[in-house]
């Protein structure tokens, strides 16, 4: 039986019926302001952080992030969106346990092999059905994605009481790619006089733009909990987060006198030439880490320095590839990101160079006639297929990276690889020979994930 969680709040935070729901969406659309001077990426945001009162009071507010997403109609098919609890007290961070949201522009059905992938897997998540069922803070963004992305699925999340890093360890396994869009649901501060509110969402804006998780207490947001892992997150993976909007209930369809807070921010990822622009960086990074790892045997400071680029000091995965006359001569990396970019090239480099188990250290010698690349990764997409044949047809050839794993066995093959092996066939047979798994293995515990790089040299 298919369960659907009925509408809570339509009717009272958004019309119920749909011609008039959707002249009230672009009511708030009409409404929507940016400052004049905003400079705005052009690629789509990776995440938005929008508030969540009635229409009358924050829509406006929320149409100004929610614009920014029309680009991607057809291409963002799942969203994650992480709200706080206002009913239900309880600790850690509830799913919900139905199959589809009921919305007045149509259901709309929930991720539920997303779910599954997260529930037992990662710590203080659950299914709490009580907590969505008269929740509001995620169910009024609803119309607003229906309008802007057309079809998606949908991973709902209450926030009870989570830390930071139980909220950002729930993100990181739900990320995803392009295909994932991930929203913050919260408002600002309550009941507070027109001046007071604006000097204290003032303080909390500064701390958001720059991702200070710890700056946020529930008094500046009743989203705090979920905000803060989302700017933990956002630090660790080197996003970039611009405020769009940030005005109160005085500004917009209340008095003066107590008034809430409502703020509007974008999170952008890293762009490929962001990155590309600090390509030859990258490749001395890694010649000087094997340099110092000949004169001193050990790599060379990664924090050396107060100039580095904002890029070196945000989390990275990378890997570090010397070939010697065309033929490998080391490889050693880091399939995700988990610590400082600059860090991680300078370690990689010096295990690649004299730590790979496969080869002899490095000798200075050698090191004259070696050619040295630096590959700097996407996030790791899990892929969904029904067998080989599927899986197969799904590989991107010169596109994809691939990782495989099945029973405590796994490898992974850079973009790089299909240079060697163009066969889609021959390149998934030559990495499971390397994860230790015979040609033709298969099991239904079979994974894989696939992501892109970006290579210097």
């Amino acid at each position: 039986m298919s369960i659907i969680r009925p509408s809570a709040v339509a009717g009272m935070f958004y019309p119920a019926e749909p011609t008039q729901l959707m002249r009230q969406l672009d009511a708030c659309w009409a409404a929507a302001k940016l400052r004049p001077d905003l400079a705005i990426p052009k690629a789509v945001p990776k995440a938005v952080i929008v508030p969540h009162a009635g229409y009358v009071y924050s829509g406006a507010v929320a149409a100004s992030a929610y614009d920014l997403l029309k680009p991607a109609k057809g291409r963002m098919t799942r969203v994650v969106v992480l709200g706080p609890s206002h009913r239900v007290a309880f600790r850690g961070m509830a799913i919900s346990s139905a199959q589809s949201w009921a919305s007045p522009l149509g259901a709309v059905p929930l991720d539920r092999a997303a779910i599954a992938s997260v529930i037992g897997r990662i710590p203080m998540v659950g299914e709490l059905e009580q907590a969505h069922a008269q929740e509001h803070s995620l169910e009024v963004h609803l119309p607003f994605l229906q309008r802007v992305l057309g079809a998606f699925q949908l991973v709902p999340v209450v926030v009870g009481e989570a830390t930071p890093e139980q909220v950002a360890a729930l993100l990181d396994a739900l990320w995803g790619g392009p295909e994932t869009l991930i929203v913050i649901s919260t408002d600002l501060s309550h009941y507070l006089d027109y001046s007071s509110c604006q000097e204290l969402d003032a303080r909390t804006a500064t701390a958001i733009e720059t991702l200070d998780s710890t700056a946020l207490s529930r008094d500046q947001a009743c989203g705090s909990m979920p905000l803060a892992g989302l700017l933990l997150t956002a630090k660790r993976r080197g996003l970039g987060i611009v405020t769009l909007d940030l005005r109160n209930s005085g500004d917009t369809a209340g008095p003066k006198d107590k008034v809430v807070g409502y703020g509007a921010w974008a999170v952008f990822e890293p762009t490929a030439d962001a990155i590309a622009s600090i390509g030859p960086l990258l490749v001395e990074l890694a010649r000087a880490a094997i340099q110092s790892g000949l004169d001193h045997g050990a790599p060379v400071d990664a924090h050396a320095g107060d100039d580095l680029p904002a890029l070196l000091t945000s989390a990275g995965a990378t890997f570090v590839t010397l070939k010697k006359q065309g033929q490998l001569r080391g490889c050693i990396g880091s399939p995700q990101a988990w610590r400082p970019l600059a860090e991680d090239i300078c370690d990689n480099a010096f295990k690649a160079a004299f730590r790979d188990p496969r080869f002899p250290p490095l000798t200075a010698p050698e090191w004259a006639n070696v050619d040295l690349s630096v590959s700097v990764l996407t996030p790791p997409v899990a892929m969904r297929f029904s067998d080989q044949a599927d899986l197969l047809a799904q590989l991107r050839p010169r596109i994809d990276g691939l990782i495989i794993e099945d029973k405590g066995k796994r490898a992974l093959f850079l973009p790089s690889v299909w240079e060697q092996l163009p066969d889609k066939a021959q390149f998934l047979a030559h990495l499971k020979h390397k994860a230790g798994m015979a040609p033709n293995h298969w099991s239904p515990n079979f994974t894989a994930s696939r992501f892109q790089a970006l290579e210097f040299s």
